[in-house]
C-alpha cells in the first residue's frame, strides 16, 4: 500500500441476505468518509461507533421503497455494512455461517486411529459465550472422528471411538492474544493403559506451546476411521447448541499421525492467492472451499448498521444521492429497549413451569399475574400490593395483611412428581415458640394426600398431609436449629415423587437467598398425583410477612431458583455480562486480562446496557463495541496494566502530525476517593501529603474530592477500589487527549495503527524537551478518522498510561519493587559515572547482578545503573548517565529513587 501515488483501496460492502455486496464504486469517495469510535468522553462504556457515507442513488437502486431495485427487500432499516483495508495476510473467511467451510476429502492418511495431534492457527473471539465454533474437524452423523473447537470460554478438544459417542477433552481458555494458535494432543495408551489428552496454546502454529490446564485421563482409547470429511470450520446441528464454524479469520492448520508425527494434513490459508478456488497443501490434500468461504486479506476499519437511507436529489435530477450515518450496534442496543425483568421473573419461566405468579404488580392491582400461557391469574387478596422492595432479585412484592388470603387454580399436569416453591420473608415477626404454627401454605392435589398443608413457627417447619378421608399421613416437624428462617429473604421449596412400588417420597426445605439450606424427606405409601391448587389463609401471626415468586414446578428437586434468587450477586463481572450476553442472545467478545475481574452485587431490574456498564464499572475495565462484527467487546482491567506498546510515534519522523498539544491540568485529578458499595458499606482513599494531596498549595493542591457508587458482591472491595481510583486520580503527569496522525504519509505504520485496539498503549518517543524527558505512554480509549481515496488522518483519544504501568514480575523496568531508597552522599556533575549513595536507615539496594541494570531517578535525570558496591551504606553505583537526555549536576542529599516505581494493581 503507497500513498499518495495509489487510491487508499478503501472497500465498502452492504450485507444483502447471506452475502456482502460490494458497493464501492457507488460511494463517492472523494468526499470523505468520516468515522469514529471508543470511549471518548471518559467513563468504561464506548459511544455508538459511526461512519458517514454518500451513494450515488440516481438510478433508484439504494431506495428501499423502490421494487425495481435488485435491492428491494435486502435493505432497510439496519442493514449491515463494513468499511475495510486490502492488504492483510490471506485468510479464510468463513463469516460464521454452517455452509461456509473448507474441505478435503476422507483419506487413508487421515483416518488416524492412535495418536492424534491437531493445530490451528487464527484470529477469532476466543472468549464468546454465545457461538459453538467449530476450528476443525472431521465429524458426521455416525461418522464421528475428531474436532477441535471453542465453546463457552473452553477449548474443547472431541473425539469417539464408534463414531457415535463422544469423549472428550476441554479447558478453560487462558487469556489469549487476538491472533493465536491452538493445539489437542491424544496419546491412546501411554503404556499404563491410559489415555492422555492434552491442550495447549502459542502466539502461532509454530510454536513454542504452552499447556492449558492439566490434560485428561482416562482408560486407554482409540478414535473411530470414520468416512467425514476433513474440514476447517463446518457444523454439526444436532448439537445444543448447534456448532457453527468459527467467527474470524482462519490462517494454518495441521492434523499430525502421531503426537509431533507426520504431517497428514497442512492447509495454510495465507499462502493461497485472493479468488483461489482450491489448492493442494504440503501433505498432499486438495482442498477445496464451500459455500461463500473465501480467501481475502480484509482488514476492518468499521461493522455496523445502516438505519435509514435518505433520499437527496437536486430538482433537473442530474445528482440524486443518499447520504448515510452507519452506527455501530451501541445504538440499536440502546433503543426502545425496556428494563430487563427481575433475575427471578427471568429465570423461572425457563424451567417451562406449570404454573408461576411473581407477584411483582404494582399497588392499585386486585390479583396476580401469570406470565404461563393458560394459567390463571391467582386471587391474592387482603395485600398491601408492593409493599417490600428489598429483595434485590424481583420488583416490589406483596407484603400480607391480618385478612391476607391466596386461590391459585393450577392447570392438569402428568402425574407422579412435582414441585412448589417461592420466596418469603417474615421481616423480623417470628411466630411464638409456643402455641399452634400458623399456615403459610396448602398444596391440593389429585395423589394418595389431597391437601398438603405446610406450617411454620419460630423454631420448627411442619407438614400435614390430609387423605381424602381427612387423615393425616404425614405428619412431620423439622427442626430449623440454629438458622433464624424469619429474619431477611427465604425460599420455601416443597416436592413430591413417586418411587415406584406403590412408594412416594416428599421432601420440604428452605433456603436462605444467599446460600444457605437444609431439608427433610420422608417416604410413604402413597401415590403423588398432580397438583390442582395453592392456597393459604393467612392471618394475625403472619401480618407483615411478604411473599412472591410463587411457581408450580413439574419435575421433582427442581434449582431454577438457584443464584436468581440472590440476584447472581457474588458473580464475576464476566461472568455477569457473559450471562446476561446468552440470556440476550448478544454477540459478546472478550479481551482478557491475568487477573479474575472482579465480583458484582445483585443484578437489578435495570436496561440490559446499564446493567453491562454496572459492571463494567465495578472492575474497572472498558465495554466497546467490536470493530469485525455486530457486537460488543468487553477489555478486563487487568488488560490494561503494564503493556507493550501496540503503536509507538517517534516525534519529528512521518506520521505523527501537529497538533500534538499536552495538558497539564486538573480535569482528571481526584485526591479524595470514596466509594460506596450499593447498597452496602462505603470506603475513602485520600492523598494526605505531596505535591498533589488534598493539603492547601504550595504544599499541595486542595481537596479534590468525588464519591462513585459501584455494584460490588462485598463491603471489602470498596476499601481497594478507593486506592486504586487515587492512584489514578494523583498521577503527576500531563494529559495528551489527542494524537493525530497522518498515515498517507506514513503507510509503514498502517499495520500497526489497524492491529490497535481501544486500550492498547500507545508510545510517544524522541518529544521536545520542552514537551517531556523520556518517553510517554498513552492508553488508547478511542478515535475518529477521515478517509478520501489519497489521505488518511486517524486522531487517537487518549489517557494517561502512566499509572496503568503497575508491578510485573520479571519485567525489565516494572519488575523493579521494593523499598529501596536513599540520598546522594556527595554531589556529582554531568559526567560522573559513580555515584556514592546513603541508605542509612532504609534497605539497601540489591548488589545482584541478574536484577542489573537499574533504572533509577536523580533529580529528574534518569540513570541506568549495571551495577551496585557494598551492600551497606554507603554503597556505590555505577550508572550510565542522562538515560532520558537530562543533562545536570546533583548536590549531596539528593533523592536516589526508582524512576519507575511500579504500584501494585487492584
Amino acid at each position: 500500500m503507497a500513498f499518495p501515488e495509489e487510491e487508499l483501496g478503501l472497500r465498502v460492502e452492504v450485507q444483502t441476505g447471506p452475502t456482502w455486496l460490494d458497493i464501492t464504486g457507488r460511494c463517492q469517495l472523494s468526499e470523505q468518509i468520516t468515522h469514529q469510535r471508543g470511549i471518548r468522553n471518559g467513563g468504561v462504556i464506548a459511544e455508538t461507533a459511526s461512519a458517514s457515507l454518500k451513494i450515488n442513488n440516481k438510478d433508484g437502486y439504494f431506495s428501499p421503497r423502490n421494487p425495481m431495485s435488485p435491492l428491494w427487500g435486502f435493505i432497510g432499516r439496519n442493514t449491515p455494512v463494513r468499511l475495510w483495508l486490502p492488504g492483510a495476510d490471506h485468510f479464510l473467511d468463513l463469516d460464521g455461517a454452517p455452509a461456509n467451510y473448507a474441505s478435503t476429502p476422507d483419506n487413508a492418511a487421515l483416518d488416524i486411529t492412535a495418536d492424534l495431534d491437531l493445530r490451528v492457527e487464527a484470529e477469532i473471539n476466543w472468549n464468546d459465550p454465545t457461538e459453538n465454533q467449530v476450528l476443525i474437524q472431521k465429524w458426521g452423523a455416525g461418522q464421528r472422528s475428531y474436532a477441535l473447537r471453542v465453546f463457552d470460554q473452553l477449548l474443547n478438544f472431541t473425539w469417539s471411538n464408534d463414531g457415535t459417542t463422544n469423549r472428550f477433552a476441554a479447558q478453560p481458555l487462558p487469556a489469549l492474544p487476538e491472533r493465536a494458535a491452538v493445539r489437542a494432543t491424544l496419546d491412546v495408551n501411554d503404556g499404563t493403559g491410559q489415555y492422555a489428552a492434552r491442550l495447549y496454546w502459542a502466539e502461532s502454529i509454530a510454536g513454542p506451546w504452552t499447556e492449558i490446564g492439566a490434560g485428561r485421563f482416562g482408560t486407554a482409547t482409540s478414535i473411530f476411521s470414520g468416512t467425514a470429511p476433513l474440514r476447517v470450520g463446518g457444523d454439526d446441528p444436532t448439537t445444543a447448541p448447534p456448532r457453527t464454524p468459527f467467527i474470524g479469520k482462519g490462517y494454518k492448520a495441521e492434523v499430525r499421525n502421531g503426537i509431533n508425527g507426520t504431517l497428514v494434513a497442512s492447509p495454510d490459508f495465507t499462502a493461497q492467492p485472493l479468488g483461489s478456488a482450491g489448492f493442494v497443501d504440503s501433505a498432499g490434500r486438495t482442498w477445496s472451499y464451500s459455500g461463500n468461504a473465501a480467501i481475502t486479506d480484509r482488514q476492518e476499519i468499521f461493522v455496523g448498521e445502516i438505519s435509514t437511507w435518505p433520499q437527496d436529489w437536486v430538482p433537473s435530477a442530474e445528482l440524486v444521492w443518499t447520504s448515510v450515518t452507519a452506527s455501530g450496534i451501541m445504538r440499536r442496543y440502546d433503543r426502545g429497549q425496556k428494563a430487563l425483568a427481575s433475575t427471578l421473573r427471568r429465570r423461572i419461566p425457563s424451567a417451562n413451569p406449570i404454573a408461576y405468579w411473581p407477584m411483582e404488580e404494582e399497588r392499585e392491582a386486585s390479583r396476580a399475574y401469570s406470565p404461563i400461557a393458560g394459567v390463571q391469574a391467582a386471587a391474592l387478596t387482603g395485600v398491601e400490593w408492593a409493599g417490600n422492595d428489598t429483595l434485590p432479585s424481583s420488583l416490589p412484592l406483596p407484603r400480607l395483611t391480618a385478612a391476607a388470603t391466596l386461590s391459585a387454580i393450577v392447570p392438569p399436569a402428568a402425574a407422579g412428581r412435582w414441585q412448589v416453591e417461592c420466596v418469603y420473608n417474615a421481616d423480623d415477626k417470628a411466630p411464638p415458640a409456643a402455641g399452634p404454627e400458623p399456615e403459610f401454605l396448602a398444596v391440593s392435589s389429585t395423589g394418595t394426600v389431597r391437601r398438603w398443608v405446610i406450617a411454620m413457627r419460630a423454631d420448627r417447619v411442619r407438614v400435614y398431609g390430609f387423605d381424602a378421608s381427612g387423615d393425616d399421613l404425614a405428619f412431620t416437624v423439622m427442626l430449623v436449629g440454629g438458622e433464624d428462617i424469619f429474619h431477611g429473604w427465604y425460599r420455601l421449596r416443597f416436592y413430591v415423587q413417586d418411587l415406584g412400588g406403590g412408594q412416594m417420597e416428599w421432601v420440604v426445605g428452605y433456603a436462605n437467598v444467599n446460600g444457605t439450606t437444609s431439608q427433610v424427606s420422608k417416604t410413604i405409601t402413597a401415590t403423588a398425583g398432580y397438583v390442582q391448587a395453592v392456597t393459604a389463609n393467612w392471618g394475625p401471626l403472619t401480618e407483615g410477612w411478604s411473599i412472591g415468586h410463587l411457581s408450580v414446578m413439574p419435575t421433582a428437586a427442581n434449582t431454577v431458583y438457584d443464584g436468581s434468587d440472590s440476584g447472581y450477586s457474588g458473580e464475576t463481572a464476566w461472568e455477569r455480562m457473559r450471562r446476561l450476553a446468552e440470556e440476550e442472545s448478544i454477540p459478546l467478545a472478550r479481551i482478557a486480562g491475568p487477573l479474575e475481574t472482579e465480583r458484582v452485587g445483585p443484578q437489578r431490574p435495570e436496561k440490559l446496557l446499564d446493567l453491562l456498564a454496572a459492571a463494567g464499572d465495578a472492575d474497572g475495565g472498558m465495554l466497546l463495541e467490536d470493530r469485525r462484527r455486530l457486537g460488543l467487546v468487553y477489555r478486563d482491567r487487568s488488560s490494561l496494566y503494564t503493556q507493550e506498546p501496540a503503536l509507538t510515534l517517534v516525534y519529528g519522523q512521518p506520521g505523527l502530525a501537529p497538533p500534538l498539544k499536552p495538558v497539564d491540568d486538573d480535569k482528571e485529578t481526584r485526591n479524595d476517593r470514596t466509594i460506596v458499595r450499593d447498597g452496602g458499606s462505603s470506603a475513602r482513599a485520600v492523598l494526605e501529603a505531596g505535591r498533589l494531596s488534598v493539603q492547601p498549595p504550595p504544599n499541595g493542591i486542595g481537596l479534590y474530592d468525588d464519591s462513585q457508587t459501584l455494584s460490588l458482591a462485598a463491603d471489602t472491595q470498596a476499601e481497594p477500589i478507593a486506592y486504586w481510583q487515587l492512584h489514578l486520580g494523583t498521577y503527576d503527569g500531563a494529559r495528551y487527549p489527542a494524537v493525530r496522525l497522518l498515515l498517507h504519509n506514513a503507510p509503514h505504520l498502517i499495520p500497526a495503527v489497524l492491529r490497535l485496539r481501544e486500550g492498547d498503549l500507545l508510545r510517544l518517543t524522541n518529544l521536545p524537551p520542552w514537551v517531556a524527558f523520556g518517553d510517554v505512554d498513552l492508553i488508547v480509549t478511542g478515535w475518529s478518522e477521515t478517509l478520501k481515496p489519497r489521505t488518511w488522518e486517524r486522531t487517537f483519544v487518549c489517557a494517561a498510561g502512566g499509572p496503568w504501568n503497575t508491578a510485573k514480575a520479571d519485567h525489565p523496568v516494572y519488575g523493579k519493587v521494593g523499598a529501596e531508597s536513599g540520598t546522594l552522599a556527595t554531589g556529582v556533575d554531568t559526567d560522573d559515572t559513580a555515584l556514592t549513595v546513603d541508605t542509612t536507615g532504609a534497605l539497601p539496594w540489591t548488589t545482584d547482578p541478574a536484577e542489573m541494570p537499574i533504572l533509577i531517578d536523580v533529580g529528574g535525570e534518569h540513570m541506568s545503573v549495571t551495577a551496585i558496591a557494598s551492600t551497606t551504606s554507603p554503597q556505590t553505583f555505577t550508572a550510565v548517565r542522562s538515560v532520558n537526555g537530562v543533562v545536570k549536576a546533583h548536590d549531596a542529599g539528593a533523592p536516589v529513587r526508582l524512576a519507575h516505581s511500579a504500584p501494585a494493581s487492584l
